[in-house]
């Protein structure tokens, strides 16, 4: 078999498999709610508003166990985005609680520099207000030292690469080490 058969014996595999790329419905199925949410959620089909209150007075006691137990948590959408905020830079595995929506995902965080010295290599580290902690990862050479209270753009680049942007600087590659 020729190099030209086998490529398109491939490609023609690829078409019958169908589009590689899933769409955010089929990435992330909807997360049925904890089993005390739903047990009160369903109390609002009971038709008699006597058995009714009685559901909701039984079951919300349940989900208030539960939530001072710290057994269920709830988190508003404010919360996931400080969380995916305080974990920018971060490799984790995925953490469905924080949901899957590109739209919300940080693609950058602006804070200042806490402090910033040198490794032993010679390659610069940062320490940032937010308490975050960035190394750099190439050659890029600063014509100023960075000082503290200078504010910094952390930014996502090419490949999950990051970049620590100093203000009349040069934009230099980092990746975060706490």
């Amino acid at each position: 078999m020729n190099r030209t058969a086998l490529a398109l014996g491939v490609l023609g595999l690829m078409a019958l498999a169908g589009p590689a790329e899933a769409t955010a419905a089929e990435r992330q199925p909807t997360a049925a709610p904890p089993t005390a949410v739903q047990r009160l959620l369903q109390c609002r089909e009971l038709g008699s508003a006597e058995q009714r209150l009685a559901c909701f007075d039984r079951e919300s006691s349940v989900v208030a166990n539960d939530l001072s137990r710290r057994e269920l948590v709830v988190i508003d959408r404010g919360q996931v985005a400080s969380t995916r905020r305080t974990l920018f830079g971060l490799t984790l595995p995925r953490l469905d609680i924080l949901g899957d929506n590109t739209q919300d995902e940080v693609r950058q965080i602006e804070s200042t520099i806490a402090a910033a010295g040198h490794n032993r290599e010679g390659s610069w580290l940062f320490a940032l207000a937010d308490g975050s902690r960035w190394s750099q990862t190439d050659s890029t050479v600063l014509d100023l030292a960075p000082r503290r209270g200078e504010k910094v753009t952390v930014r996502r680049a090419a490949l999950g690469s990051y970049v620590l942007i100093v203000p009349g600087q040069s934009p230099m590659k980092v990746k975060r080490v706490q």
